[in-house]
């Protein structure tokens, strides 16, 4: 159980002094954390182990964010719970290119002034401080070109987007990525199928494993495609007695399916004798709501 039971000004400084949401690549701490000094999350918290960082993520979406994410062509770095500056500070590109940019972009407090809304606070102890607001996922993509370029990223549900004091925080949100130039998505349940979200959770043990050699991984997705259409118990049977093992026919077609390698229609159901279809790289991306940038913000 956790001991800490409310935000207090005590607790914020406390993750200041940790170093919480400083960082980047398995260095990088995250602002809030799944610890037991950490205050609950509304929703069910998760730990995902993930190139080489246990990924610590406070609810059932930000789980399928994530899995999303690690789908994502040209993924560099990934940081969730990100701390938004309350003042003006660098821009977060000079994280990786230190300097780069030489002007200051505007925090949240000046954001919020700006929009006419009232900034978030907390108290405790007879005490007030501006509450720290975050961006659940901050990616780092590689483009071909080798360039870097950040895109984040806020998973709300529908329940959450009734509230209007919620929609005031995401205008915060959303302007202080904007003015920095930065994509902003909000994804909502309503921006993928639940079907394929499910399917990534129950192939993750798998898909995110010690990867298996890159030659097993072609060899599998090259070999599932020139079958006909079979149930997954029959693909795994032959994938089997192909790399003569099936923990590896296991992982390599998982992680053939995540890197894109073999696209599948993700919406079958769990059941191994469901027939593996696969399917053209479009509508195979399709499936996924980061990579296809769809947002529930108008």
């Amino acid at each position: 159980m956790r001991t800490t039971k409310r935000f207090t000004p005590t607790v914020l400084e406390r993750f200041r002094k940790e170093g919480r949401g400083t960082g980047i690549y398995a260095e990088y701490i995250p602002w809030h954390r799944v610890s037991r000094g950490d205050p609950a999350s509304l929703g069910r918290s998760h730990l995902l182990n993930w190139r080489g960082r246990q990924r610590e993520l406070l609810s059932d979406g930000e789980l399928i964010m994530t899995l999303f994410v690690t789908m994502q062509p040209g993924i560099h770095d990934l940081r969730e719970q990100f701390p938004l500056s309350l003042k003006t500070a660098h821009h977060e590109m000079c994280d990786y290119y230190p300097g780069s940019i030489s002007q200051g972009f505007p925090g949240t407090q000046d954001i919020a002034d700006q929009l006419g809304h009232k900034h978030p606070k907390t108290t405790g102890n007879g005490e007030a401080a501006p509450w720290v607001m975050s961006t659940d996922l901050v990616l780092v993509l590689q483009q071909p070109n080798g360039r870097l370029e950040l895109l984040a990223i806020a998973y709300k549900t529908a329940e959450e987007l009734k509230s209007p004091r919620k929609i005031q925080l995401l205008e915060i949100e959303q302007a202080y990525w904007q003015v920095r130039n930065v994509q902003w998505l909000l994804i909502t349940p309503n921006q993928y199928d639940k079907r394929v979200g499910l399917a990534l959770r129950r192939i993750a043990p798998w898909a995110l494993d010690i990867p298996a050699p890159e030659n097993v991984i072609t060899l599998v997705a090259n070999t599932v495609q020139t079958l006909p259409e079979q149930s997954l118990t029959s693909i795994l049977r032959y994938l089997s007695n192909v790399t003569g093992e099936m923990e590896l026919s296991q992982r390599a077609l998982w992680q053939a399916v995540c890197l894109g390698y073999l696209p599948i229609d993700l919406t079958r159901g769990w059941r191994p004798h469901l027939l593996l279809k696969c399917l053209d790289q479009p509508a195979f991306l399709a499936q996924n709501p980061i990579v296809m940038r769809r947002t529930a913000w108008t």
